[in-house]
This record gives structure tokens, C-alpha cells and sequence, in this order.
């Protein structure tokens, strides 16, 4: 059975603010006035940086530069944006450690944080300075009674049971999620069975991220099944097409990247349909950052096809004999794919109008 953990955290709201802080439309949308109100105080050299780290970690391969560095340092206590300053002051010491243990350890993100931390850490100060925990703080109100009441909700739904299920791996029973403020329109894996959200999404939304979020990565990105995948993928004309063309803002960004997401959100579709959570596939595909999960629609129909929801077993094995099978090929792909998203085969990408 499901055990859940709710809590919040000032260090990670920061982070999360950093992206609404580039004032890019995506987050003027949830937090123009809050924007425009903590912008003012910041010297416009901070203003400028901010604006560059985001765009550079985007251009880089880092990523999304508030979730990416989440994800990077949540293996520390960095539940206050003092504690977050602190670990950027000695990153080999504080952080190394425990992301080089994780998961997600990569090399190639660990040297644009070394290269970018003390520009960061400037940043952070400024943030610290400028009164930030007080500022949030009188946004987030009565966030403890949030976190109880969302805890409350959320002990009905066995998500981990579906999740072993679906992919034959193991869970630990217990899912911490920390509620935001400033964290839309982004949900992100932590180090762990930890994801974030905003502390305001409704319990249908938390149970989807639940099941999403901890499925990361479907299986070793780096091992034989994600190999054969990407093999077939990457000679996909469409695939590399959305990879490449698609609004970096999304991230997702090359054709692993669509794979580590789409295969996730195939497999959450299904879990969200068992606990009676689920948004149409079609409506959640064409309505989610500009239509460009559509390896996700074609693994999900893939997955319904083999009624995988009552079968079940090992996702990385079921990928290895879908690509042996021809079942990643355009050929079959492409059909299943536009069966599930109720679209013209040939017009699958971008959506049109």
C-alpha cells in the first residue's frame, strides 16, 4: 500500500522562481504580478543573469534551469534558500556525493552547475537579500494545513501498487511530495521517490504527477532496451523533427529525452485510468506543450493493444520485443499513434491551427 509524505520547501520554491523570474510569458501566465513585484527589487544586472542562466542551461542540454537544478541538488537538505546558497558555496563537497549516487548523475550536467554556481549563487543572495522567504511566505499562507489536507486525500490511492505492476520494477511504498508556490506550469522528479508540485493542484492532479513522476527513468537510459529504442527512433523523420523543432520552453529537447518522457507518460495514462484520474488521452496529448508528445500516444496505444493494464511485467522487456517486433517503425507507429490522438496520420506534428 501507498504511504504519503506531504511538505513544502522555501530552497526549492526559490528554484522554482528562478524560471518565473526570466518573466517569460509561460510564467507571467501564473505569476505576473508576483514578477513584476520581486523583479523590482533586484538590480537589473541580476535581472539580465537570471535571463542568460535560463536561456544558456536550455541552449546547453542542462535543461529547464529551476526544475533541472532541483532535481540536482535535492540529495541535500536544501529546504531554505540560505541552505541552498550554502551547497552552491561548496558543490564537490555538498552535492557530488549524493547526485553522483542517484540516478540522475551526469557528467555533462554536473560541470555546467560547477560553471555556473557561483553566477547562481549571486543570484540566490540577491534573492535571500531582497526578502524572499518573507515574500513567499505571504503568498503560501496557511501552507500547513494545505499540506495536511492534501495528505488526507491522497491515502486512498495505491499508486506504487500499479507502478510494479506496469514496469516489473520495484517501489519503495513511501512518496514524498513537496507542495510550491512558484512551481507552474512544471511538476519535477526529485532524487528519490520525491516529486514537486504546486500546492494548489487538485488530488486527481497530484495522484497523475505521482504516477508520472516516479517512473523516471522507465528503465536505465543508458542500457540494451533504451538502445534498441532509440535506434529505431532516431531514424523516425517525425521524431527527430519534434525533438529538434519543437519550443525548447517544453525541454524534452532531443530524441532520449521524448523516449525517457513518452514511455512515462504511456505507462501514468494507464495507471490514471486504473485509479479513475484520467484525462482523455486525446484531449491530454494535443493540449499538452504544443502536441509534441506523440511517441507517448503510439506506446500507449501500443500498450492498450497488448492489454497491458492486466498483464503487466517488465517495460524494458516489452520495448525490446516491440522493436524487434516493427512495432517502433513508422510504419505502425505513426497509425497507432494517430488512432489514440484522433489525427490524421500524416498530420501528427505540429497540430494544425
Amino acid at each position: 500500500m501507498t504511504r504519503w509524505s506531504v511538505r513544502a520547501s522555501e530552497g526549492l520554491d526559490a528554484l522554482a522562481f528562478l524560471n518565473a523570474l526570466t518573466g517569460a510569458e509561460l510564467y507571467r501566465e501564473y505569476y505576473a504580478a508576483d514578477i513584476d513585484e520581486f523583479s523590482a527589487r533586484l538590480p537589473q544586472t541580476v535581472r539580465t543573469d537570471i535571463e542568460a542562466l535560463a536561456a544558456e542551461a536550455t541552449k546547453s542540454g542542462f535543461g529547464l534551469l529551476g526544475p533541472n537544478l532541483s532535481n540536482l541538488m535535492s540529495g541535500t537538505d536544501i529546504s531554505t534558500l540560505r541552505l541552498v546558497i550554502t551547497a552552491l558555496a561548496s558543490p564537490e563537497v555538498v552535492l557530488r556525493p549524493s547526485y553522483q549516487a542517484s540516478a540522475y548523475w551526469s557528467e555533462q550536467d554536473w560541470k555546467w552547475l560547477l560553471e555556473h554556481a557561483s553566477r547562481l549563487r549571486v543570484v540566490l543572495e540577491e534573492m535571500d537579500k531582497q526578502g524572499f522567504a518573507t515574500f513567499r511566505q505571504a503568498r503560501i499562507g496557511a501552507i500547513e494545513a494545505r499540506v495536511a489536507t492534501v495528505a488526507e486525500a491522497l491515502s486512498s490511492f495505491d499508486v506504487v501498487k500499479w507502478q510494479t505492476k506496469l514496469t516489473g520494477r520495484t517501489f519503495d511504498p513511501l512518496i514524498t511530495i513537496v507542495l510550491l508556490h512558484f512551481s507552474k506550469p512544471h511538476g519535477a522528479k526529485l532524487q528519490g521517490q520525491v516529486f514537486m508540485q504546486a500546492a494548489d493542484y487538485d488530488t486527481a492532479t497530484t495522484v497523475r504527477i505521482a504516477a508520472h513522476e516516479m517512473l523516471h527513468p522507465p528503465f536505465p537510459m543508458d542500457g540494451a532496451a533504451a538502445k534498441s529504442a532509440l535506434a529505431v527512433l532516431n531514424a523516425d523523420p517525425l521524431m527527430t523533427r519534434i525533438a529538434k523543432d519543437h519550443d525548447p520552453r517544453w525541454g524534452y529537447t532531443s530524441v532520449p529525452g521524448l523516449l525517457n518522457e513518452d514511455m512515462c507518460e504511456a505507462l501514468d495514462q494507464l495507471i490514471s485510468e486504473a485509479l479513475g484520474v484520467a484525462r482523455n488521452p486525446a484531449d491530454r496529448w494535443r493540449k499538452s506543450d504544443d502536441g509534441i508528445h506523440v511517441l507517448a500516444a503510439g506506446l500507449y496505444g501500443l500498450l492498450r493493444d497488448d492489454h497491458w493494464i492486466d498483464t503487466g511485467g517488465d517495460i524494458a522487456a516489452w520495448i525490446t520485443r516491440a522493436v524487434q517486433a516493427g512495432r517502433l517503425a513508422p510504419a505502425s507507429l505513426h497509425p497507432i499513434a494517430a488512432r489514440v490522438l484522433e489525427r490524421p496520420v500524416d498530420r501528427l506534428w505540429p497540430l494544425a491551427g
